[in-house]
């Protein structure tokens, strides 16, 4: 009987390590970056789901086209993380093309971006206090600030597209 439960804490010591090794980054960051995909997930379905000739589509002159939206998101993206590391890292490519390829490539870039950068903060990376848009944040709260610009941006993607007559494939009822 002792060998079996011997043979069976020997099978949980590597699972332990495998748990260390994958809840390595603090609790928050792994939040974080559930929280982001989410946001990031929702983004490439509207965006793919938006037809190509809804790109340039715009509720009222002087506000952002739907392109405009994905691009200044993805934008968004580096410069929140280069308030929070200081490196001006920011996007390869073309900012004026706001068709639907290019916004899902800077979209995704752009998140991937953010997942590399927010992955590597550590808890006192997270307790760092920073700067912006005048006011002062610790690096924990301004990732939420983060989250919150990401779930602005969707919810009036969502309103464009809606506008459009695109559902949000989500929210699509299966018959």
């Amino acid at each position: 009987m002792k060998s079996v439960l011997y043979f069976f804490l020997l099978m949980l010591i590597p699972l332990n390590f495998l748990k260390a090794e994958i809840s390595d980054k603090p609790v928050f960051i792994q939040e974080f970056l559930g929280q982001m995909e989410f946001v990031q997930n929702r983004l490439v379905q509207l965006a793919e789901a938006i037809p190509d000739d809804k790109y340039n589509w715009t509720p009222a002159k002087g506000v952002r086209s739907v392109g405009e939206v994905f691009i200044h998101t993805a934008e968004a993206n580096y410069y929140f993380m280069s308030l929070i590391t200081g490196n001006k890292s920011g996007m390869s490519k073309d900012k004026s093309s706001t068709d639907k390829s290019s916004s899902l490539d800077m979209l995704s870039n752009s998140f991937n971006h953010v997942r590399s950068t927010a992955g590597n903060l550590t808890e006192d990376d997270l307790n760092r206090e920073i700067e912006a848009f005048g006011m002062k944040f610790s690096v924990r709260n301004f990732l939420v600030t983060f989250l919150n610009h990401g779930h602005e941006h969707l919810g009036q993607l969502i309103a464009y597209a809606r506008m459009n007559g695109v559902t949000p494939p989500w929210s699509v009822q299966e018959n």
